[in-house]
């Protein structure tokens, strides 16, 4: 088996500066490649990258020290993507990890904004700010990259328990590389079809017998494949110190910083898709745009500055206690400008080349924090003759968002008068971006959100016998949620704010504060020492303000501080085994999971009340690890129902079933390795998401769904020598054309990528 390493980035497009970033990385590499040379031509034996015994794809248990037993005895369906997946299939970014676990989809956005960043629904529900590094929240709307991790867990179900609020079907945990006691220097170029260029280094070195230094570095540059000026330009530095290694007393220090200057995605109008209606007939027949137009500006911009600062303490209080601290500080800036499209015109019926699609401007300058301290306790004992594995903390973390709002129309805003933005709608099928685009200004509102919590949380696992283990948790969270906003008022808004007139900014503050306790509990039988069966059920909630701190002052809004959080529970019943000498895990589980207190109108009563509830059933299968020493594969599949319960608007219309919520979602990939050569390759498929949930809605407009698709990948790789390794990846093979994402209104989509390749040159030393 052979340890591949690899990146990859989609890209195609003109340059606006992001050469710089893999300049200054190839700068800062330089030397250390020297270094690594002058020290292999010293060297005797030096290590080969055909290796056998390693892991390779499987991995035994989870990085959370709350979660003591090995994968195959946690009562809980939890998929673990380790770095030998990404770097086979040249994964460079976390959505393109996602592809390797079901039930993750993601979204464009509103009808008149882009979602930025990662922008994940689990199982039917929204999984954005239930993304962790290092079991600590990580805020942001950024697009996370995958240069600086040793793998990408993810609990699925309800886990409150675990994480807090917020938590109504899993979350995400990306877990950083750190310090070891060995020298290592590896690495890859990546160039791609659409002449994106990426550059990732992972150096580590010990210093002296206790302590460490790693240090991993990523710069990239280019556009995307199929799009024209789309572009994905940063760099990333991630250096991290470990002192004590080895020894009962463990310090570790490390960060991470990364800077994006991209050209964002817009979309396109989905004009022309199969499924695609207009009630004017001549845009009905219409044509199809050319996946590569842009309709933006030129000046459209994407700008991020994000970092960390952790630091980390364990000390052995005897063999099996280990007392852990962990500190982190977080600040993230997203700088945005970027054109969407929306309503299609027809200018003249019979000429297309005359039709029109309106833009929209949209920006967004948003800053996040965070602040963490945990404290954790895991320890293993015995007590009336039941051993007891038991994982204890202390958690206190601080949380913020800051948001301006921007305008584009004309308007007076206390006294100063603005004029709206110029945004004339592009050709259809020839867009220009030279085409002059207003600038959303300042309008002086914002919302400025935070949340502290305190918690304490316990997790323990009994052995009742040699076959049966009873586990259970919970988290007793205290939370409180400031909001401190300034609204521009309008007319519509008037009869709020009776003390302001019309165009002035009126402050405002809103606060909530209470008490959760989230728990689970299950039971293992192990028929086996490789197997176990298991039933488990769980809980977790979701308050107003759980997910950007932003508390509303509509007492019918499901964030206004009157209402009660939201309640999920699931229960599931499941099966996991080691087979073939303990080289491939094997899982099966069935769930339900069922949300509850979501905001819904009374028709009896003409008003608002909290009665809605979401329910998904399924069931996930899941194959991971080792055929033969030479042979892996990791293939997984869920099949779910997702039903939408008492939910109607103020119209009395019923909403019938979530939305991007596909029926089936299934990912398979496998490589195998001759000698120097090695062969891989997988697909994936995702079934139709819809857009239009409403019952009895009538013929909408746009594209009411993302159809199914399939998506083949292949993958080659051949050791030139012990220490280089170049590899050849092919996405998309049949060139499948497919929605990746689609809005709110349907009116635009981003594509999925089409045929493409990339091409990676690996070194190991």
């Amino acid at each position: 088996m052979k340890t591949v390493i690899t990146t990859k980035v989609h890209s195609h497009g003109r340059k606006r500066g992001g050469n710089k970033g893999m300049v200054a990385l190839a700068t800062l590499a330089l030397p250390i490649v020297v270094t690594a040379q002058q020290r292999s031509e010293q060297v005797l034996a030096p290590v080969t990258v055909t290796t056998e015994g390693e892991p390779g794809y499987r991995v035994e248990s989870s990085s959370n020290p709350k979660l003591t037993q090995p994968l195959v005895d946690t009562p809980q369906t939890i998929t673990v993507i380790n770095k030998e997946i990404l770097r086979e299939q040249g994964a460079s970014t976390l959505v393109e990890a996602l592809r390797n676990t079901p039930g993750i989809t993601q979204q464009l956005g509103e009808n008149g904004n882009t979602s930025a960043g990662d922008t994940f629904q689990l199982r039917a529900f929204s999984t954005q700010t239930a993304t962790f590094v290092d079991g600590i929240r990580d805020l942001g709307a950024v697009t996370r990259d995958v240069f600086n991790l040793e793998q990408v867990e993810v609990a699925k179900g309800s886990v409150g328990a675990d994480i807090g609020r917020g938590a109504a079907s899993g979350y995400i945990n990306l877990v950083s590389k750190l310090p070891t006691r060995e020298d290592m220097l590896s690495g890859g170029a990546t160039w791609n079809t659409a002449n994106h260029k990426r550059l990732a280094v992972d150096l580590n070195r010990k210093l002296g017998e206790t302590a460490g230094f790693r240090l991993n570095l990523m710069g990239q540059a280019g556009g995307v494949d199929g799009r024209d000026e789309i572009e994905n330009n940063g760099f990333g530095i991630a250096p991290s110190f470990a002192f004590g290694l080895g020894t009962p007393t463990r310090f570790t220090l490390y960060s991470q910083h990364i800077r994006q200057d991209n050209v964002p995605e817009g979309g396109i109008p989905t004009i022309g898709m199969k499924g695609f209606y207009n009630a004017n007939a001549a845009l009905q027949a219409g044509a199809r745009v050319d996946r590569e137009n842009f309709y933006g500006s030129k000046f459209d911009y994407e700008r991020i500055d994000a970092d960390m600062v952790t630091a980390k303490v364990e000390h052995d209080l005897a063999s099996a206690t280990t007392l852990r601290n962990i500190s982190r500080y977080g600040k993230t800036r997203m700088d945005r400008i970027l054109t969407g499209v929306n309503t299609l015109a027809a200018v003249n019926a019979l000429d297309p080349a005359s039709w029109t699609v309106a833009r929209t401007r949209q920006r967004v300058d948003q800053i996040n924090e965070v602040l963490a301290n945990q404290s954790n306790v895991t320890t293993d004992f015995t007590w009336g003759g039941i051993r007891h594995a038991l994982s204890s903390g202390l958690e206190f973390i601080y949380e913020r968002q800051k948001t301006p709002t921007f305008g584009t129309t004309t308007q007076t805003i206390n006294g100063v008068g603005f004029t709206a933005t110029l945004n004339p709608a592009a050709n259809l099928y020839a867009p220009n971006e030279e085409d002059l685009l207003g600038m959303p200004y300042r309008t002086g509102a914002y919302t400025d959100g935070d949340t502290f919590t305190a918690a304490f949380y316990a997790f323990d696992t009994l052995d009742l016998s040699e076959r049966w283990q009873l586990s259970g948790g919970l988290r007793a969270e205290h939370y409180r949620t400031n909001t401190d906003v300034s609204v521009l008022v309008t007319t519509n808004n008037r009869t709020l704010y009776p003390a302001y007139s019309v165009g002035q900014l009126a402050p405002e503050s809103l606060s909530i504060n209470d008490e959760l306790l989230s728990w689970k509990v299950g039971v293992l039988f192990k028929p086996a020492t490789i197997g176990s069966v298991y039933a488990a059920y769980a809980n977790s909630f979701t308050p107003p303000g759980g997910g950007n701190f932003a508390l509303s002052a509509t007492n019918t809004n499901q964030n206004a501080p009157t209402m009660d959080p939201q309640e999920t529970a699931n229960l599931e019943f499941g099966t996991k085994w080691e087979l073939l000498d303990r080289r491939l895990n094997v899982s099966g589980a069935i769930f339900r999971t069922e949300n509850d207190k979501q905001v819904s109108f009374d028709l009896d009563t003409n008003g608002f009340a909290q009665f809605g509830k979401t329910r998904v059933d399924g069931v996930e299968l899941a194959a991971v690890g080792q055929l033969t020493n030479f042979w892996q594969v990791s293939a997984s599949i869920a099949k779910t129902r997702t039903k939408v319960r008492d939910q109607f608007n103020a119209s009395g219309v019923e909403t019938s079933t979530a939305r991007w919520s596909p029926d089936v979602t299934a990912n398979f990939w496998t490589s195998y390795s001759f000698g120097e050569l090695t062969i891989g390759g997988g697909t994936r498929y995702v079934s139709k998401q819809k857009r239009v949930v409403t019952a009895g809605a009538t013929t909408p407009q746009n594209m009411p769904t993302i159809p199914s698709y399939w998506v083949t990948d292949l993958m080659a790789a051949y050791a030139v020598t012990r220490n280089v390794n170049l590899r050849l990846n092919v996405y998309n093979l049949f060139d499948e054309d497919y929605i990746g994402t689609l809005n709110n209104s349907g009116a635009r989509m981003t594509l999925g990528t089409p045929l493409s390749a990339a091409f990676t040159a690996e070194f190991i030393y």
